[in-house]
């Protein structure tokens, strides 16, 4: 890996040789050094990763590109004068489905008289499956011959 020009994989493979050459350091020094030197590695490791090749989710990634979009004036959501495209009411439901009032739940001691309804349409799209399964028939005749219906063509 490089890290401002640096082969940190290379340099590090360089000290661990000087230090195992080293003669006259003392133990304690060199257990010290080769901490550092697992310490560097791990760190160097850390900052190679990212959203791609760990477990880290994008959000949390040190080293995504930020988003350089620039700050608008503008409120969130849709502008005054902008045409919506909502779904109109369709005339001719495919089912209608009639919510009565629960009289009992009504306050007492009124007379309530029926002035029509609101409506409200919800639109559900279907994606179905439909599997046909084409069974051609088959014969045999006395000497052990097969006939078989032809399936349609595709």
């Amino acid at each position: 890996m490089k890290l401002d020009g640096i082969d940190i994989d290379t340099t590090l493979k360089e000290m661990e040789l000087t230090l195992a050459q080293e003669k006259e350091l003392s133990p304690a020094l060199r257990s010290m050094i080769g901490v550092l030197i697992l310490i560097v590695k791990l760190l160097t490791n850390r900052i190679g990763l990212n959203s791609s090749n760990s477990r880290k989710p994008p959000s949390s990634d040190p080293n995504r590109k930020k988003n350089f979009r620039k700050k608008s004036n503008k409120k969130a959501g849709g502008q005054k004068n902008h045409k919506g495209s909502t779904l109109k009411q369709m005339d001719d439901p495919d089912e209608i489905e009639t919510l009565k009032i629960d009289r009992r739940s009504l306050p007492k001691g009124h007379d309530y008289q029926d002035a029509g309804f609101e409506t409200r349409q919800v639109f559900d799209i279907e994606i179905i499956r439909l599997v046909t399964e084409y069974r051609a028939q088959v014969l045999v005749d006395e000497n052990g011959k097969r006939f078989v219906a032809p399936f349609r063509k595709g």
